[in-house]
């Protein structure tokens, strides 16, 4: 029986990422069995309850588990970054997709920081009760290589997957000057660099809107959009949205705008070409990974942004080009190879 461990995934990308895996394991109906966090209860009621199990997503409870499921598991899955907190004799595959365990931007408050470091030296006192390290992109395997195992790549696998977008659902119809960002919130997610560019960029040409996609409990980001909505500026928060919403939000948008200053893989940027938008993107190596952008920006400076913006709604970009492919049904055969 084959075990996936994901309780330490309850949000944003990889979240996303969760659900799809596991409907991929349940189509193809793996034996099995789910170790989620008790926060995503809902999202996965529809799992045989014999197959599945919810936990606080703590150190204690997940030893707990493993201690009294050790020999029960050939094969093991742990979709969040750390390897089990004992060294087990079943094969053990840690899906690393965390930047943040690799490195901590310098935007982050004192406390983010000092969360972020011991995560970094839990990581490091538990790696070795992993057998192969699976990554999404050759910079997160070249990074996790330098910082964790003395620059050996050997036991480091590069398999990215996403879902795709649910293009049945949509009705095509895109918005000229339309620009969108798709991204949970955060110091690193620079949401307020590229408020503060759009709305400059608008106050020259009077043209575009903006639409994000930041929680409704990030209260001073939602303040900030609302100031600033409040003044005339065509920004629309749509908070948390579905896969169809999405879908038809990328269907929509001209452009996705992508200043984030750290991402282990981007997954906005591979949707939005999907979903037909330019991509017009930090000129960060994270990128490059990803796709071949239309156009690319300086994150660090609002300026940047702001010509950036100006630019693509006055000339004719060339349109983004995807650099990765969805390699599920490789993570599938790996699992199920080790059975």
């Amino acid at each position: 029986m084959i075990l996936l461990d994901a309780v330490y995934i309850n949000n944003s990308g990889g979240l996303v990422l969760l659900k799809y895996l596991i409907s991929i394991t349940q189509e193809k109906k793996l034996d099995i069995f789910y170790l989620l966090d008790s926060r995503t209860k809902d999202y996965f009621n529809n799992i045989d309850q014999k197959r599945i199990s919810f936990i606080k997503n703590s150190h204690s409870e997940r030893l707990r588990f493993y201690s009294n499921n050790k020999d029960k598991f050939h094969s093991i899955l742990c979709f969040g970054n750390v390897p089990p907190p004992l060294r087990l004799k079943a094969k053990v595959f840690v899906y690393f997709h965390q930047k943040l365990f690799l490195e901590i931007p310098s935007e982050f408050s004192l406390k983010e920081k000092l969360i972020y470091k011991i995560k970094q030296l839990y990581l490091s006192f538990y790696k070795n009760n992993c057998d192969k390290w699976l990554v999404q992109s050759q910079l997160m395997q070249k990074q996790f290589a330098e910082k964790y195992l003395n620059k050996k790549l050997d036991n480091i696998c590069i398999l990215p997957f996403y879902p795709p977008l649910n293009i049945d659902t949509v009705k095509p119809s895109r918005i000229k000057d339309s620009f969108i960002y798709v991204s949970n919130s955060g110091p690193h997610k620079n949401h307020e660099n590229l408020i503060h560019a759009f709305c400059e960029a608008y106050d020259i040409t009077k043209l575009g809107s903006l639409t994000l996609t930041v929680p409704k409990n990030d209260f001073v980001l939602n303040n900030l959009i609302n100031e600033k909505v409040g003044l005339g500026y065509p920004i629309l928060n749509a908070g948390f949205i579905n896969r169809e919403q999405l879908s038809q939000l990328y269907f929509s948008s001209e452009y996705l705008i992508f200043p984030s200053l750290s991402e282990s893989f981007g997954l906005g940027l591979a949707e939005a070409i999907d979903g037909g938008c330019k991509v017009i993107v930090a000129d960060l190596p994270y990128a490059y990974q990803v796709c071949r952008p239309s156009l690319t920006f300086n994150p660090y400076t609002k300026e940047s942004i702001k010509i950036a913006i100006i630019k693509a709604m006055n000339e004719i970009l060339t349109d983004s080009e995807k650099t990765i492919s969805n390699d599920i049904d490789g993570l599938i055969l790996l699992l199920s190879d080790n059975i």
